[in-house]
Order: C-alpha cells, then sequence, then structure tokens
C-alpha cells in the first residue's frame, strides 16, 4: 500500500480516527466514571486545587481529541472509494450515518457546552484559590456541563456499536430500499427528546425526566437500552 495514494489516505485517516477516538472517549469515561464520584468525595479545598490543576490539562486533550476525531471522520468519508450520491442510501451508509449524528451532537456538545461550563467552574476554583468569594451561579453551571457530560456517555454507546457495525456486520444484512424515512422519523425523534433533555429544556434546573443522568449506572445502562432499541428499529424497518 502506497501511503500517498487514496488506499493509504483512508488507512492513515481511519488510524488517526481510532488514535483520537480512543483518547476522546476515553477522557470522557474518566471524567464520568472516576472524576466526578471522586471529587463529589474531596473536601472543599482539595477539590479547589484539583480543578485548578488537573480539570484544565484534562479537558484540553478532551476537547482536542474530540475536534481531531471528527475532522479524522471527515477525512474517512472523504477517502471513501465508495462515497457517492447513493452511499448514505445503502446499509452501510445509514448505519455510520446513525453513528455520525450521535458524534457530531457529542462533539457539540464538548465545545459549546461543556467547555464554556467549565471554564466558568476553572475561574471560579482560581478566584477562590485567590481569596475571592465563589460565585453563587456556578454550581447551575457546573450542573448543565454535567448533564451534558453524562448525555454524550449516554450517546457513545449506541454511537460506537453503529460505528463498529458499518464495517462487521451491516453490509448487506438489510435490504434498506424501503422504510428509511420512517427509520430516520424515529431516531430523530429518539435522538433529539435525549439531546434536548440532556440540555435540561425539560423541567427545572435540578428537575426533569433525569434519573438516567444522574448516576453513571442508569447512564450506562440507558446507552445500552437506546442501543437496543435502535436495532430493534433496523429489523422492524428494514428485517
Amino acid at each position: 500500500m502506497e501511503i500517498f495514494t487514496q488506499e493509504g489516505g483512508a488507512f492513515l485517516s481511519r488510524w488517526g480516527h481510532v488514535l483520537s477516538g480512543i483518547t476522546w472517549i476515553g477522557l470522557l469515561y474518566y471524567f464520568n466514571f472516576v472524576q466526578t464520584p471522586a471529587f463529589a468525595a474531596f473536601e472543599a479545598g482539595p477539590r479547589t486545587e484539583a480543578i485548578r490543576k488537573l480539570v484544565p490539562r484534562a479537558l484540553w486533550w478532551f476537547r482536542w481529541a474530540a475536534m481531531l476525531t471528527l475532522l479524522t471522520g471527515l477525512m474517512i468519508l472523504g477517502f471513501q472509494e465508495q462515497f457517492d450520491g447513493d452511499y448514505f442510501e445503502t446499509a452501510s451508509g445509514i448505519s455510520i450515518s446513525t453513528g455520525i449524528l450521535l458524534a457530531v451532537t457529542m462533539w457539540a456538545n464538548v465545545w459549546f457546552v461543556i467547555w464554556p461550563a467549565q471554564k466558568k467552574v476553572i475561574a471560579n476554583a482560581e478566584n477562590v484559590a485567590a481569596g475571592g468569594e465563589a460565585d453563587p451561579g456556578v454550581p447551575a453551571v457546573a450542573r448543565k456541563g454535567a448533564l451534558a457530560s453524562r448525555t454524550n456517555t449516554f450517546f457513545s454507546i449506541p454511537m460506537l456499536f453503529f460505528m463498529v457495525a458499518t464495517s462487521h456486520f451491516v453490509p448487506g444484512s438489510f435490504d434498506t430500499s424501503d422504510n428509511r424515512i420512517g427509520y430516520w422519523l424515529v431516531v430523530l425523534v429518539l435522538w433529539a427528546l435525549f439531546e434536548l433533555n440532556g440540555l435540561g429544556v425539560f423541567g427545572t434546573e435540578t428537575g426533569g425526566p433525569r434519573m438516567y443522568l444522574d448516576d453513571h449506572r442508569y447512564t450506562i445502562a440507558g446507552g445500552f437500552i437506546l442501543t437496543a432499541v435502535i436495532y430493534l428499529l433496523w429489523e422492524i424497518f428494514f428485517g
């Protein structure tokens, strides 16, 4: 395989996509499964120091890994030999599109919700460490960022399933000539409901139907349930 060919570009973009994706999702799981429960058990002083010295470094890798994952994913599509106007009507195209929908949503949550919220949390920690008063608005901001982060964890499970499914079991398994519209209508409704719920649109700041986001164990279970539901849609619409 020549590196400076379309085939080489496809390989390198996939390699970069896997490396950056592992970094992004690994840090996402670290934040949700390790850091958040640990910080809840910290006393105020040590937690403030950790927010000042640990969180900014982790978030730098987190957000730029998300960006690189998006860019290398676009490169993969660009190097696809079969990529043409009909690709997204095939089983592979619909599977990868399902993963892309969730992945781009997760990327947007990182850059436009989680990172802006965490910047305020970090600035507040710096202010407190310097002897200033804590910003009373920060807990609500932190809650917003935490909900978006848990939503990303929730979406990551079906996202990874359909990304992997594209190469391993989807091609040739389903006839997508009919019912694509029905499939996408249901998927988009589910996506919108869960994303808007994660952004706090439903209910109050501290309430609403978000129990599955308040405990990472429920978030994991919910992600597997959503994966099963979307796969069931495949069987219903394309089986």
